[in-house]
Order: structure tokens, then sequence, then C-alpha cells
């Protein structure tokens, strides 16, 4: 069953203007049965993955043949097992000049994207997919977050819908198929992740390792990141957690949350946060399987906040636009935190996250920091358990999470 994407309408806008469209994005998410019904809509593009292994060696070892034989418009699956094609994909559009042409998929894996940004400069549109938001789940517009949008909206949200939705996560299979186990997806998942994105980039004796250096990053959810203790907890080196973070990140499991960088602030706390872009999967790893224990649990409010902080990062790149340079948080030596300002336009949006009804104006009482930052403060909200948007002053809102 095909539960429509909001990228879709962005990939086929960026098909109109590019020659070459590559989305990116963690195994399962999605990336091929869009880019399948978008060939399905159009019905005149191929299909081919590189999954298959007799494929892949003759994409590996005769780019230009394959590419005979798999004419454009064309869609290619994981192009990250035949980086070889890439220049001879640039050939091909240099001779064709027409857009639209070819449709890669990648799990952001490792060198990719510097083999695409070489091979294919200024030839390609690049957008990264994520598992399913909730506004896609539910057949909603998936517009992306801002403060300054938000106006009359209401919620009939009850905190164990929301802990439901958190330990279920994102991932299309598993919503699609109501009557799928929890634990026997993510199991399955995290295997297939092992065997076919991660066991030629570490050493097959340290798999065990890197699961429970998973499950650790789970456990620290919307934290700061630590590597020391990351390291000490699993047995290995600093240089090797830091590794291992980083193909997490690359992969499209983790998103990493960096500390604002104003010139003007003194001692800020200079770590970033982490963030699993599935919270079904960081609860797995975090061996939560009943989302009324985990509601009650003293790590309720870390997969509270991790499960805001995704929705808003996949508001904005179902809309194909750029995160990285536009979410940041706050947090000094002296324990004053703002979880996420969003910067736009010259603009910083703060925005706190609470997991209770009303938390009223106490929750806003870091704000007075931003007094001091180089931006022009805009409007801010805390987004919490609300029913409805209630002004907590002239320029501060409640607003219920489910305006993400």
């Amino acid at each position: 069953m095909y539960i429509k994407r909001s990228l879709e309408a962005k990939v086929k806008d960026m098909a109109e203007h590019f020659p070459v469209v590559l989305v990116c994005g963690a195994r399962q998410v999605g990336k091929t049965t869009l880019l399948k019904k978008i060939a399905e809509d159009k019905n005149d593009i191929q299909y081919v993955t590189l999954d298959h292994p007799r494929i892949r060696e003759l994409a590996k070892t005769d780019p230009e043949l394959f590419l005979q034989q798999y004419s454009a418009p064309v869609i290619i699956d994981e192009i990250q097992y035949a980086p070889e094609l890439l220049p001879f994909i640039k050939i091909r559009v240099d001779e064709l000049k027409l857009n639209g042409q070819y449709y890669l998929t990648g799990s952001q894996m490792f060198n990719m994207m510097s083999n695409v940004s070489e091979s294919l400069a200024g030839g390609v549109g690049v957008l990264s997919m994520y598992s399913m938001s909730r506004s896609e789940i539910e057949g909603r517009d998936s517009i992306p977050f801002n403060p300054s949008t938000i106006k009359g909206f209401t919620s009939d949200d009850t905190i164990s819908d929301v802990f439901d939705k958190i330990l279920r996560g994102g991932m299309p299979q598993i919503i699609s198929d109501p009557g799928l186990s929890y634990e026997d997806y993510y199991g399955s998942y995290l295997q297939t992740y092992i065997e076919r994105d991660i066991r030629d980039f570490i050493n097959v004796k340290n798999e065990g390792k890197f699961i429970k250096f998973i499950s650790c990053v789970a456990a620290r959810t919307s934290q700061e990141v630590n590597l020391a203790d990351l390291a000490k907890d699993v047995d290995v080196d600093r240089k090797t957690a830091d590794s291992w973070l980083s193909i997490l990140v690359t992969s499209g499991i983790v998103v990493l949350l960096y500390p604002y960088s104003g010139n003007t602030i003194k001692r800020i706390v200079k770590r970033p946060k982490m963030y699993f872009m599935d919270t079904g999967l960081a609860c797995y790893l975090s061996m939560w399987n009943n989302a009324r224990a985990l509601e009650l649990s003293a790590m309720a409010g870390a997969m509270f906040e991790n499960y805001v902080i995704s929705e808003i990062y996949k508001s904005y790149a179902n809309n194909g636009i750029e995160t990285r340079s536009r979410f940041t948080y706050y947090r000094d030596n002296n324990g004053k935190e703002i979880d996420l300002m969003i910067i736009e336009n010259g603009m910083l949006y703060p925005v706190e996250i609470k997991m209770n009804a009303d938390p009223g104006k106490t929750a806003l009482k870091n704000f007075s920091v931003l007094d001091s930052l180089r931006e022009e403060i805009a409007e801010g909200v805390v987004l919490c358990m609300s029913s409805s948007v209630i002004p907590l002053d002239a320029h501060n809102k409640l607003v219920p999470i489910k305006a993400v």
C-alpha cells in the first residue's frame, strides 16, 4: 500500500530543474517506493537496483555498458554501491542536456556525498528522506514548522496517544501493517542495517560492540554527545566512538543538533546533542517495548523531546529544505538552556519542549538569555500537551505538539 509522501512533490519539482535527483535516507524509509510511484505516474522511467550482485558488478566494472543497458530516464537504487557510475552519468547528462533523466537513491553513506559532489557538481538536486512524519501518517499537509505560522490550532492528544506513536515510530512498513510486531520489525531492521550498510566499514569482530554502541546512543538520546563516556561503556577508544557516531549520522539514523555559536556569547557549551530520526528504533535499541512503562519512566522526557525535534526536522526535510544551518540549541555553563532555536531570515525563533499540558510562564525563564544574541528575536513557543494555542505574553505562546 502506497502512503503519499510529502517529498513526492519536491522530487517532481527538482526533476524539472536538474538532470539528476538524489534521494538520500536510511534503509526502509520509503525512498524506492516513492521513486517507483513517480515512475508509475510518468510511465517512461526504468528501474534498476544495485542491491542485485550481478547488476552491481556490471555497474562497477563497465559503467558505460551499464548505462547503455539502462538508458535514461532511469531510477538507480542504492547508488553508493557503484560510485564508478557517477562520472559516466555526468557524461550522459552533458550529452543529453535534459532534466529529469537520472533518479538516484542512496543511504547517505560515508563517501557517497563527496563522490556525488565531485562528479555531478551543479547538476544534481539532493533531498533527504526520513521515516514518516505524523502529518504524513495522518494524511495532512507537511508544512515547515515555524512559530510565526501557528495561529488557531486544537488537539485532542492524550499523553498516552503520544507515547504510542513514539514507541511505534514512523517506518512505512510498520505504519502500513498495524499487525506487524514492533519488536520483529526493528529486530529485522537492525540486522539488515548491519549486514548491508555497516559490515564493510567496521571489523566483523566488532559487530557486537557496534550494536551495543547504537544502544548506548539511544539510551542517551536528547543528550549532549559525550564520546568519552560512550567509548568507555562500549570498551572502544574515543576515535572509534567518534567514527561510529559519524556512521549513524551519515546513514540517516541520527542527527546532531549543534549549539549556538554567536560571537557575543561566552561560556556556552560546545557539544552537540544527538537525536534519533525514528523514535521506534530508539525505543527498541534502549529496550522499551511498552508505551505505558516508557511514559512513566525516567526516560520519558528525553523520548518526548526526541519525538518533537525529529518531527520538526522532518517538516523541513519533507519540503526539501536544508536543516543543518537552520537549527541550533542554547546551553551555557550556568545551566540555562533553550531546547531549540530556529534561525530564518536573520530572525531567531526560540522553542521549548515540555511534556505537561500547562507549563506556564516558567517555561520561558531561560528566554532572557536571548537579549544578548546577535539575531533579532522573533516569536517563541512552548511545545507541549496543551489542547490549543494559548498566549503566555505578547511574544510567546503554548502550542500543542500536534501543530508540528
